[in-house]
C-alpha cells in the first residue's frame, strides 16, 4: 500500500508529464534531462532549502504550500522553476 505522499507525487509527477522516482534522497520525478521535486507539506519552500535542492540538481520544484519571497528571488537567480497549485510561479 502507498503512503498519501507518495500518491501526491506521482499525481505531480504525471502532471509535469514526467516519470515518479520517490526514494529517499532522489529525485521525486523525472522528465528527460529534468529533475524535479514535489513538497507536499504546510510550510512554504525557503531560500536556503532551495539552495540545498540546487546542489543536489534539482530543475524543478513543485510545491503545496508555495515559497517564501527570498526563495522566488533566489529562484530566478539560479534558474529553477517554481510550481505550486497548478501554476507557474517563476
Amino acid at each position: 500500500m502507498t503512503s498519501k505522499a507518495t500518491k501526491y507525487e506521482k499525481q505531480k509527477a504525471k502532471q509535469h508529464g514526467a516519470k515518479h522516482k520517490g526514494g529517499p534522497g532522489g529525485p521525486d520525478y523525472t522528465r528527460g534531462p529534468v529533475i524535479g521535486e514535489v513538497k507536499n507539506r504546510k510550510t512554504p519552500v525557503t531560500g536556503p532549502e532551495l539552495l540545498r535542492l540546487a546542489e543536489r540538481g534539482v530543475d524543478e520544484i513543485d510545491s503545496k504550500s508555495g515559497f517564501t519571497k527570498p526563495a522566488i528571488l533566489l529562484a530566478k537567480e539560479i534558474d529553477i522553476k517554481l510550481f505550486s497549485r497548478r501554476r507557474r510561479i517563476r
